[in-house]
């Protein structure tokens, strides 16, 4: 059981992430396509494209659909494209979350769009270093 991975983001973030998360894993184990929104583009072409890719990602076990911004247009274009039964939609995509998504590839859509939710969120964190701390007991 392989879950497909649509990730829908502006311009090339969404390449940018799955390049870097490729260098760091070693392998993509996920089937995984990417649509990038730039200004130029036309939302219904989008609209449509996105409803291809979800389709051609979709194996019978889902597509998980990753933005990388809530009421952007590639998260208003993922949610009119996806279907509540195939597909799953998490925003606020980040390294973390993807790198958590491909460290799972046997899970299911539920399981997985579970996961990507926590890798964000836990991989969002203040950190506080030494130099920082010496400046505030000056």
């Amino acid at each position: 059981m392989t879950v497909g991975v649509l990730i829908i983001t502006h311009d090339n973030i969404g390449s940018s992430l799955l390049d870097t998360t490729n260098d760091m894993l070693g392998s993509c184990p996920l089937q995984i396509q990417i649509l990038p929104v730039t200004r130029a583009s036309h939302p219904d072409a989008l609209r449509e494209r996105a409803r291809e890719l979800i389709h051609s990602l979709d194996t019978g076990h889902g597509v998980l659909v990753l933005t990388d911004m809530y009421g952007s247009t590639p998260s208003n274009i993922a949610c009119y494209a996806a279907d509540a039964q195939h597909a799953q939609i998490v925003t606020g995509l980040n390294l973390p979350m993807l790198i958590r998504v491909l460290n799972y590839p046997r899970l299911s859509l539920t399981e997985l769009t579970e996961k990507a939710i926590s890798g964000g969120r836990e991989g969002v964190c203040a950190c506080f270093t030494t130099m920082r701390k010496q400046d505030d007991t000056e």
